[in-house]
């Protein structure tokens, strides 16, 4: 069954956010939502979250899944915000238990929030759910971070960080338990799909004179990928991945945006005088 998709580009983070249903009046899921949030004045708004909204209102959908499909380092989760106004359960990769252990010591974080407790359903990797009539899977694809998934459905895949548009190529490995070689092999499963699959990405980065675009075909992913198209082998990538990723500056949002992100988009509790506040740890990563 090929579902129907309504895309949300948020040019703030380059990040894409999808509806995705059968038909209008039946179920749907919405995967990688964004926060609003203004790092030069620490203020939050919903106002991509609240395009979303507007959407599965209109359509009369009912939201059963918010799907992330990593914890973003660059972008804050609206899932709670969504999760508020439309229902729906938080689901990730069981793997963010890893992720979250990785920055516990970062944010210093008290073991009992190592469990990916925060989140209403931790995906096994090959584990089959439904959105409504939608079949969909859930497929562990970590390199990006360990608990990368990617989500099949229909003949859509929306697959995070896992690549970007050919032209972009790949996404950077050298965060806590990133991989390159793991990213190779978890693409290699996905370019492994018919030719004609749509595969969905979750940023786009374009190079001057193209507009953003986020939809692209497994055929032309092998074809004209320049960092992972098809001769390219684990060695030359991994030796690219390496090199590129030197040279990188850590994303602007990583530290609100990680700390949120392993806890499902929860924005920490408001202390005393009614303020919520970041971590913004010193000299630690």
């Amino acid at each position: 069954m090929k579902p129907q998709i309504q895309a949300f580009f948020d040019p703030a983070t380059s990040t894409v956010t999808y509806v995705v249903y059968e038909a209008d009046g039946l179920d749907c899921a919405v995967i990688d939502s964004v926060l609003d949030y203004e790092p030069k004045s620490g203020r939050t708004a919903t106002v991509s979250a609240d395009k979303v909204v507007a959407f599965v209102r209109e359509h009369g959908l009912v939201c059963r899944w918010l799907l992330e499909t990593h914890a973003h380092a660059d972008h804050l989760s609206a899932a709670p915000y969504l999760r508020q106004q439309l229902g729906g359960r938080i689901g990730i990769g069981a793997a963010i238990r890893t992720v979250q252990r990785a920055f516990a010591a970062v944010f210093n974080q008290r073991p009992a929030l190592l469990d990916g407790s925060q989140f209403d359903h931790l995906f096994e990797a090959g584990e089959v759910f439904q959105i409504g009539r939608l079949e969909a899977r859930a497929l562990h694809v970590p390199g990006h971070t360990p608990a990368d998934m990617a989500y099949q459905i229909g003949d859509a895949v929306f697959i995070g960080d896992t690549l970007f548009m050919p032209d972009v190529g790949t996404a950077r490995c050298d965060f806590p338990g990133g991989s390159a070689s793991t990213l190779y092999q978890s693409v290699q499963t996905l370019l492994a799909m018919a030719p004609e699959t749509r595969l969905f990405m979750c940023h786009d980065y374009p190079p001057a004179g193209r507009a953003p675009r986020w939809e692209v075909t497994v055929a032309e992913q092998r074809a004209g990928n320049i960092h992972i198209r098809d001769g390219v082998s684990e060695q030359q990538f991994v030796d690219m991945r390496s090199r590129r990723d030197a040279t990188l500056e850590m994303p602007t949002l990583i530290l609100p945006a990680i700390q949120v992100n392993i806890n499902a988009g929860q924005l920490p509790a408001a202390e005393e005088n009614g303020v919520r506040y970041l971590k913004i740890p010193l000299n630690a990563i």
